[in-house]
């Protein structure tokens, strides 16, 4: 899916207006990569955006210039297409606000879209976005469907062994739980005998697994993982009881708390887990020549001060990195 409002050359940002008291609020910090799978029976029904959030298709985003010395580093094949193909998914309407779709329910909006427009206006190329699966994001790069993924990449070693990463942000994720829950979650033994939602394939799963791993081995009360389809799912399971808290990216479960106010985040931690440190980043295949410029870019926009821009339009600001790194140490897979 292409999207028309990345043509302009203009730089420009259009504020969000209450989007800075509505999630500055809800104590957003950061996200890491969800699943939802795509379904014919339509797209998710995100909660409405407060008054003052652009929702609409015309995003008037921040586009950078143009940096020749920096253009240069694209590899020909790419080049000589004019633009670069993002992959950024968002089936049944995608997770607001890093990514999911305008009120046209076309185009791709978010911190996401964003960050991949600052990239491509430094390269000089023309912003195309394509929208996979979660699950099927990884096998579109492998295909040659998208130069790179912007979609909320967790770097791992494991994932280091096929792609190559330029990071972007920090990872941060959030036990989000019916509005009246009573309890916190900080550590393992507080989702004993617990019923937890999590997105198959994603980094939180691997977390979560652990966790329910160190709760039998001290013996406490097992914790039951729940997997549904579409976050709309996950949503009315939290509300009608069926499950007791949902672990997800922590802007998504900012919105949804600050949107429709029937969830409230009652824990935070790291997207690297127990005491590491979780970074998202640009992904596209090992060894294609790729990394390099979107590091630039990246870095670029960093020094320009556009790239704060961007964190600050949805209110990210505080899990911005100081500089982008080339497949820096990833997470570790559980074993």
């Amino acid at each position: 899916m292409s999207d028309p409002s990345t043509s302009a050359r203009t730089r420009r940002v259009r504020p969000l207006g209450l989007i800075a008291a509505v999630l500055s609020a809800a104590a957003l910090l950061s996200a890491c990569g969800s699943s939802e799978s795509k379904s014919s029976s339509g797209r998710t029904q995100t909660p409405a955006a407060p008054a003052g959030i652009n929702t609409s298709a015309d995003q008037n985003r921040v586009v950078p210039e143009e940096v020749p010395s920096i253009a240069k580093l694209v590899p020909d094949e790419i080049r000589e297409t004019g633009k670069l193909v993002a992959a950024i998914p968002v089936p049944g309407g995608g997770w607001p606000p890093s990514q999911f779709v305008a009120d046209d329910n076309r185009t791709v909006i978010g911190s996401e879209a964003d960050i991949a427009t600052l990239v491509t206006g430094v390269l000089g190329l023309e912003l195309e976005i394509v929208s996979p699966s979660w699950e099927g994001l990884f096998i579109t790069l492998d295909k040659g469907d998208a130069d790179v993924a912007f979609s909320n990449v967790t770097v791992t070693e494991q994932r280091k062994t096929k792609y190559d990463f330029a990071t972007y942000r920090v990872d941060t994720l959030a036990f989000e739980a019916p509005e009246e829950a009573d309890f916190t979650i900080e550590e393992p033994a507080d989702v004993a005998g617990k019923t937890i939602a999590v997105d198959t394939g994603t980094n939180q799963e691997k977390i979560l697994l652990d966790w329910a791993r160190q709760v039998k081995e001290q013996g406490l009360d097992e914790v039951k993982l729940k997997y549904y389809p579409r976050t709309s799912q996950i949503i009315l399971a939290l509300k009608s009881g069926v499950i007791d808290a949902y672990l997800t990216s922590n802007p998504d479960a900012a919105y949804r708390s600050v949107t429709a106010g029937e969830t409230k985040i009652v824990g935070t931690l790291s997207g690297g887990g127990d005491g590491r440190k979780g970074l998202l980043a640009a992904t596209t295949l090992k060894d294609n020549g790729l990394v390099e410029a979107l590091a630039a870019a990246l870095n670029h926009t960093i020094e320009s001060g556009e790239y704060a821009e961007v964190l600050d339009r949805w209110k990210l600001g505080e899990e911005a990195v100081e500089r982008s790194e080339i497949n820096p140490p990833g997470l570790l897979d559980k074993e």
